[in-house]
């Protein structure tokens, strides 16, 4: 099959010819119709996160089941299916107490060691990325990282919900569990941030604050649940996230102004970080006011540390980190989806363009210019 292949940081991937092996037990041979290309692959493409080569990168896919190996019951051949990162053994603790996005015993879910690798070239093995590679023609998964999804879907939206998707919204729904009428501003609007602006809407916010430095991503957060925008290459987000929540609550429009709130206790309620930068988290905790919660959503490399104001956390705001959204991905999933189906989910204009696997490279190029909320490659 045809997949893009990486050697290694700031080295462009290679289109090539590859072996993928047959399913074996409780395995899964997909074959992939839509990957998105997600920021997360980008810090491995540029180096802020180490992983071993050769290797297939991507992880937000969805395809068709094509075969299925011995003791698979969930699934059968033709079943439309998302691939998720989240792959889960079912009988750890973290699965056991409902957090498979957190499942302690990967292995379990793997090929040993001195089995056949379910990746080759010429024979030498070849690394699966997230335990999925979706950036080739085929996956072969366990089926712990597959959820079955309606037919009539579109496979290209449901890809988003692969991660991008469930990262978002999950942050807000299911780690940070924004209450209906808060305050929440949102640092970066790629898809992750976009997601999370949705998961505000749905939830019932009453104000969402939409942060980032290009213009165009701006306009599409406003299309899609933004009450608010900041773009942070003309002002100070945190001050201007001050000022708009001092004016909501009736102040004077100054930091710390009066009206109906306490001098001080302008900010947002929940903020989120949706691009992995160490200064846009530190600005995301400094947003929220005195009981607030900051959510870091983004990857921030590997040795970077964040710092704050130690003080702050005598007032209960709150700094936390979230993976993949807190997901349950086959519970979570469907749901989403069934937002998009009501409508209420807007997927379709989070996709700004569509290629196949030969544009990666340009993907990642405009993703890095901020052309795009997401690209989408397609294999049909």
């Amino acid at each position: 099959m045809k997949a893009a292949v990486f050697y290694g940081p700031n080295q462009p991937l290679k289109i090539e010819q590859v072996e993928i092996d047959a399913p074996q037990d409780r395995e899964v041979l997909v074959r992939t119709v839509a990957s998105g290309v997600c920021h997360s692959d980008l810090h491995f493409v540029d180096g802020l996160y180490p992983y071993p080569t050769p290797a297939i990168l991507g992880h937000e896919a969805a395809g068709i089941v094509e075969q299925v190996g011995k003791a698979v019951t969930y699934l059968k051949p033709g079943d439309h299916v998302i691939a998720c990162l989240s792959v889960f053994c079912g009988f750890c603790e973290d699965c056991m107490s409902g957090h498979p996005n957190r499942c302690a015993n990967k292995e379990a879910i793997r090929r040993g060691k001195k089995e056949k690798s379910r990746l080759s070239q010429n024979g030498a093995p070849i690394k699966q990325f997230a335990e999925l590679s979706t950036y080739a023609e085929k996956m072969l998964v366990h089926e712990n990282a597959l959820v079955k999804i309606d037919p009539k879907i579109p496979l290209d939206r449901a890809a988003l919900v692969g991660c991008g998707v469930t990262t978002g919204m999950g942050a807000v729904l299911n780690t940070a569990r924004i209450e209906p009428g808060s305050t929440v501003a949102v640092f970066g609007c790629g898809g992750v941030g976009l997601a999370a602006i949705q998961g505000a809407r749905i939830a019932g916010a009453r104000m969402i604050i939409a942060v980032d430095k290009f213009e165009s991503k701006l306009a599409l957060a406003k299309r899609l649940g933004a009450t608010h925008t900041v773009d942070s290459s003309q002002a100070d987000p945190v001050k201007a996230i001050r000022q708009l929540t001092n004016e909501l609550a009736g102040g004077s429009g100054v930091e710390g102004g009066g009206g109906l709130m306490s001098p001080g206790n302008d900010g947002v309620d929940y903020a989120f970080e949706a691009v992995g930068i160490k200064e846009l988290a530190e600005m995301c905790f400094e947003a929220v006011k005195p009981g607030g919660t900051a959510t870091i959503i983004g990857m921030i490399p590997v040795g970077q540390k964040v710092a704050i104001n130690g003080a702050k956390l005598l007032t209960e705001r709150k700094l936390q980190g979230t993976n993949m959204g807190s997901n349950r991905f086959r519970i979570d999933m469907p749901r989403y989806l069934d937002y998009y189906q009501q409508g209420r989910l807007n997927l379709d204009d989070m996709i700004t363009r569509r290629g196949r696997l030969e544009d990666i490279t340009e993907a990642f190029r405009a993703m890095k210019a901020g052309e795009v909320a997401r690209t989408v490659l397609m294999f049909d």
